[in-house]
């Protein structure tokens, strides 16, 4: 089993590539179990993601706290079954939307305990590019979602990756030149 880990801002493109890879893996003949977080099966991603439509620092907390459960959720119930890739979005980097020193605190101690991947790839975009995606397919923006918190949040996400064993993939790009960089980036 190939772990796969698909992390970036939102709007970096994490679910369009997640798909495209998974499609293109199984095209190939690989089984793939695709898991994106936070999740709509259980009460764990269903809280993460209702609290990212309140403001405020408790909700902050709050969506922190179940989309980590989300994540350890699955990966205690997937990680073991028996597909040639999983490939989880939003894993480790969730951590960087907590606020400063946590957010490293956060990363290192998850980084520890929850299985990691030579095939981590941190999809980059530019904050103002994902605000732009944002205004145009959302209806409702989550409490991350403005420029500023875009910015700090992009900043604190690439200074993690880049201590650590991601791959830092550039999303500002057409699709098809970043599908074909992940693609590359797998073999």
């Amino acid at each position: 089993m190939v772990l796969v880990v698909i992390d970036g801002l939102d709007a970096s493109g994490k679910s369009t590539h997640a798909h495209s890879l998974s499609s293109f893996l199984r095209q190939h003949g690989c089984t793939v179990f695709l898991r994106i977080h936070p999740s709509s099966d259980n009460c764990f991603g269903i809280k993460a993601k209702q609290f990212l439509y309140v403001k405020g620092k408790s909700a902050h907390f709050a969506a922190a706290f179940f989309y980590m459960l989300d994540v350890v959720r699955s990966i205690l119930l997937y990680s073991w079954r028996r597909y040639a890739y999983i490939v989880f979005v939003r894993y480790l980097m969730g951590t960087a939307y907590l606020p400063p020193p946590l957010y490293r605190i956060a990363y290192h101690f998850f980084a520890l305990i929850v299985p990691t991947s030579r095939l981590m790839f941190f999809l980059d975009v530019k904050p103002e590019e994902a605000y732009r995606r944002i205004e145009r397919t959302r209806k409702r923006f989550e409490m991350f979602e403005s420029l500023a918190e875009l910015e700090q949040i992009r900043r604190r996400a690439l200074s993690l990756a880049l201590m650590d064993k991601w791959a830092i993939v550039d999303t500002n790009k057409p699709i098809a030149e970043v599908e074909a960089e992940i693609r590359k980036l797998l073999s």
